[in-house]
C-alpha cells in the first residue's frame, strides 16, 4: 500500500465544518476573508471533490451587543439592522463563491429553540451555578452593561480601549468589572456596581480535561497561536463563565425568575452551528445527530484569532457539559490580516468591503480568493497592498496559469481543428511529466489537510509553471512544420496539465476550474478526471476527444484601477484624520472643589523602559521634586524610550495607583494629540520649571 492510499484510509467517516459566524451588524470585509472563509471554503471544496461527506455550516450573529449598539446610534431596531446585513453578508457570500451548505440566522425560530433546549438540559442537569454578582450599571440609561457595553483599560496590558469581556490588544478575557476606568458605551459615563443574578458555567471544574484534551492531546497537531492562547488561558486559571446577560435582545433565558435576562452571546452563537445543521438536514430529510454526535465525524471550527478561547475552551466546556456531542478535532485560527500597512477597521472604514470588490471587479471573485490564499496570516499578521493585489494577477494568474491554458487552447484549435492529437511514441521528458502531474494531487492535499493553504496553492501555480516551462523549453510553434509527430505529443501531454489544473485548481479558483472545464469539454468525458484518478493516471484526455472554444481566464489589472483604489483608501484616511481634529464635545461643568482636588505638578523624565511582552507600555521614571516617581504610560508606539528622557511633563500625581502588568503605575502624565493627530506632551506653562512646581 503506498502512502497516498494509506493517506486516503486513514481519512474519517464525515466532516462537520463551521465557519465563525458573522456579526450582522456591518457587510464582509477582505480581513473576514483571509481568516475565516477563503480558508475554510478551499478545505470544503477539497474533502467534496476527495468523495467526502462533508457538511459546511454558518450563518449570521443576530444577537451580538455591537448589533443593539448599532441600532442606538442609528434610530432603529436591533432586528432591522440584523434584517438589512443579513441579507447583505448572505448575498455577498453567495456572489463570492463561498459554498456553505447551509447558511442560517440565529433569529430563526429553530435557532432559538436549539438553544433554549440546550440550556434547559444543562440548567436541569445543575452544570450551572447560580450566582448574585456584581456587574456595571449605567445609571443614565438605566441598564445593565454588557461586555461590549463597557469600554475600559486592560488590566493585563494597559490598552486603553479594551471591552468588557476580552482585550483585542493582548487577547486577554476578562470580566467587565476587571477594567480600569470603565466608561459605558451607551452614554459615556461612568457605571457603578450593582448586584444581579446570573448563570455561570463553571470551566475551573473542567481544568484537569482541558490541560489534558488540550495541553497534552492537541500538542502537536493545533497550530502554535492557538494552542498558546489556549494554555495561557489555562495556566491563568479558568474561572466560572456567565451564559447570561441583562438584555431585551436575545434568547430569553428559558427558566422561573429570568424576566429581562438573555444567553450570553457566546453561549447563544456558538449553539448556531448546531440549529443550522438542523435546518440543513430538516431540508434534505436527513438526520443532523451523526454530523454532531458521531465519534466517526470531525468537528473542525474555522475562526479568526480573537475567538480562540471561545471555541476551544468555551464552547467545548458546553459540548462536554451536554454529553452527548462531539469536541472539535482542530479548531485552525488564522492571525489578522491589514490593509497598506494599517490595522483593518470598520469604525474608521479602513477596509476593502467585499460588496464594493464585487462592483469595482466585476467576475473576478478568483483573484481575490488566490491573493488572499497566497498572502494568507496562517501563522503571523500580514498585509494586503494593492500592488500585491495587482501583481499576483498580472505576474502569476494572467502570465503563468492563464498564458499557459491560453497557449494550449490556441495552438490545439490551430493544429488539430479543436481535438486532442493522436500521440506517437512520448519521450523521456513527456513521461517524466507525466508522472510528475501524478504527484501534485498528494502534495496539495496534504498541505490542505494540514491546513497550509498558501503552500497548497503555490503547489498548484508550480503545476502551471511546470506547463509553461515545458511549453517554453519544446516551442511546439517553431517546429510544428519540421517535426509534426513531436509537436502531437508535446500538445497531447500539455493538455494532460491543463486537465490536472482544472482538477486541482477547484479548491483554490473554483470559477476558473468551472471555465476550464468547459473548454477541455469534461462533460463529454466518458470517466471524468478527479482528485483521486489523477494520481493513479495522468492520462485523462483520450486522443481524438473535441474541446470548446475558450474565453480567456484572467485579464489584466490596470494602473489606473489601482490608482482608484488607493484614491478611495487616501479619501477615507482624510476624513479619519478630519474627524480626529474635531473638537470634542464639552464636557459637563464640575465644582471648583473637583477641580482643586488635582494635584498638578511639573516633573521630568528621567528613566524609560519599555514594558516586556506589551507593544504600547513604557515604564517612566519621573522625578516630581520631592521624589522619583514610576509611572506606565501607553506611548510606546508613538515614542521610543531615549526619546522621552529630559522631557519636562505634566503629571498628576495625586491619582490612585494603578497596578498595570505587574508595576504599580503612580500618577499620570498628560498627553494630547496635535492637529496631525501626533500625540504630544502637555507641557508646563514655563520652560524649565523646577521639578515639583505645582501648575495652578
Amino acid at each position: 500500500m503506498s502512502n497516498f492510499d494509506l493517506h486516503i484510509f486513514e481519512m474519517p467517516k464525515r466532516y462537520t465544518v463551521t465557519a465563525a459566524l458573522p456579526y450582522t451588524n456591518g457587510p464582509i470585509h477582505i480581513g473576514h476573508l483571509a481568516g475565516v472563509y477563503v480558508p475554510s471554503d478551499i478545505f470544503v471544496r477539497y474533502l467534496r471533490l476527495r468523495g467526502r461527506d462533508v457538511v459546511f455550516i454558518c450563518g449570521s450573529d443576530e444577537h451580538g451587543v455591537p448589533i443593539t449598539i448599532r441600532a442606538k446610534k442609528e434610530g432603529k431596531t436591533p432586528q432591522e439592522i440584523v434584517d438589512f446585513f443579513h441579507e447583505n453578508i448572505r448575498n455577498s457570500f453567495q456572489e463570492f463563491g463561498i459554498s456553505f451548505d447551509n447558511y442560517s440566522r440565529t433569529s430563526d425560530p429553530i435557532h432559538h429553540s436549539t438553544a433554549s433546549e440546550f440550556f434547559a438540559k444543562l440548567n436541569a442537569n445543575q452544570k450551572f451555578e447560580e450566582t448574585e454578582s456584581e456587574q456595571l450599571f449605567d445609571q443614565e440609561a438605566q441598564q445593565f452593561l454588557a461586555d461590549r457595553f463597557v469600554i475600559g483599560t486592560c488590566p493585563k496590558c494597559g490598552h486603553t480601549e479594551s471591552y468588557g469581556d476580552q482585550c483585542e490588544q493582548c487577547g486577554t478575557s476578562h470580566n467587565a468589572t476587571d477594567l480600569l476606568n470603565p466608561k459605558s458605551a451607551l452614554s459615556g459615563s461612568k457605571p457603578i456596581v450593582k448586584l444581579t443574578k446570573h448563570w455561570f458555567l463553571p470551566l475551573n471544574q473542567y481544568t484537569d480535561f482541558f490541560k489534558k484534551w488540550i495541553l497534552k492531546d492537541h500538542k502537536i497537531d493545533w497550530k502554535s497561536n492557538v494552542y498558546g492562547q489556549c494554555k495561557s488561558w489555562i495556566d491563568d486559571g479558568l474561572k466560572p463563565r456567565a451564559v447570561t446577560r441583562d438584555l431585551d435582545w436575545g434568547v430569553p433565558v428559558p427558566v422561573p425568575g429570568a424576566a429581562g435576562k438573555v444567553l450570553y452571546v457566546w453561549f447563544d452563537a456558538p449553539i448556531g452551528y448546531i440549529s443550522s445543521t438542523k435546518e440543513w438536514a430538516e431540508r434534505l430529510q436527513k438526520d443532523w445527530r451523526p454530523y454532531w454526535q458521531d465519534s466517526d465525524t470531525e468537528l473542525i471550527h474555522f475562526i479568526g484569532k480573537d475567538n480562540i478561547v471561545f471555541h476551544c475552551i468555551i464552547f467545548p466546556a458546553m459540548l462536554k457539559a451536554e454529553g452527548s456531542y462531539i469536541l472539535p478535532t482542530n479548531v485552525p485560527a488564522n492571525e489578522f490580516l491589514n490593509l497598506e500597512g494599517q490595522k483593518l477597521s470598520t469604525s474608521k472604514n479602513w477596509a476593502v468591503w467585499l460588496p464594493d470588490y464585487l462592483v469595482d471587479f466585476p467576475n473576478q471573485q478568483d483573484v481575490l480568493r488566490y491573493v488572499l490564499t497566497a498572502n494568507a496570516p496562517e501563522s503571523k499578521d500580514n498585509d494586503f497592498t494593492w500592488s500585491d493585489f495587482q501583481a499576483r494577477n498580472n505576474n502569476e494568474l494572467v502570465a503563468i496559469f492563464g498564458n499557459f491554458i491560453n497557449r494550449v487552447i490556441v495552438l490545439v484549435n490551430k493544429y488539430y481543428d479543436n481535438a486532442v492529437p493522436q500521440y506517437d511514441v512520448l519521450s523521456t521528458e513527456d513521461l517524466e511529466i507525466l508522472e510528475t502531474i501524478k504527484t501534485f494531487p498528494d502534495i496539495i492535499g496534504k498541505d490542505i489537510e494540514a491546513y497550509r493553504f498558501r503552500a497548497a496553492s503555490q503547489s498548484m501555480m508550480n503545476l502551471a509553471r511546470l506547463g509553461n516551462k515545458y511549453l517554453a523549453d519544446a516551442e511546439p510553434w517553431k517546429i510544428f512544420k519540421t517535426d509534426p509527430h513531436r509537436v502531437q505529443n508535446i500538445m497531447f501531454v500539455a493538455l494532460q496539465i491543463a486537465s490536472a489544473l482544472a482538477v486541482l485548481a477547484e479548491p483554490f479558483l473554483p470559477n476558473t476550474s468551472m471555465k476550464l472545464k468547459n473548454a477541455l469539454n469534461f462533460n463529454a468525458l466518458k470517466q471524468k478526471p478527479n482528485w483521486e484518478s489523477l494520481h493513479a493516471e495522468a492520462i485523462t484526455i483520450p486522443p481524438e476527444h473535441e474541446l470548446h472554444n475558450s474565453e480567456l481566464l484572467f485579464s489584466k489589472i490596470e494602473d489606473s484601477q489601482i490608482e482608484y483604489q488607493l484614491q478611495k483608501l487616501e479619501q477615507r484616511k482624510k476624513d479619519n484624520q478630519a474627524e480626529s481634529k474635531k473638537i470634542s464635545t464639552l464636557k459637563e461643568p464640575v465644582p471648583f472643589e473637583s477641580f482643586k482636588a488635582m494635584d498638578l505638578r511639573v516633573g521630568t523624565i528621567v528613566e524609560a523602559q519599555k514594558m516586556p511582552k506589551a507593544n504600547k507600555l513604557l515604564v517612566l521614571k519621573v522625578d516630581i521634586g520631592s521624589e522619583v516617581r514610576t509611572i506606565v504610560s501607553g506611548i510606546a508606539e508613538h515614542f521610543q524610550p531615549h526619546e522621552v528622557i529630559g522631557k519636562q511633563v505634566t503629571v498628576l500625581i495625586n491619582l490612585k495607583p494603578r497596578l498595570l502588568r505587574g508595576v504599580e503605575s503612580q500618577g499620570m502624565i498628560l498627553m494630547t494629540e496635535n492637529q496631525d493627530g501626533a500625540l504630544v506632551f502637555v507641557n508646563p506653562d514655563k520652560q524649565n520649571s523646577p521639578n515639583g512646581a505645582e501648575i495652578a
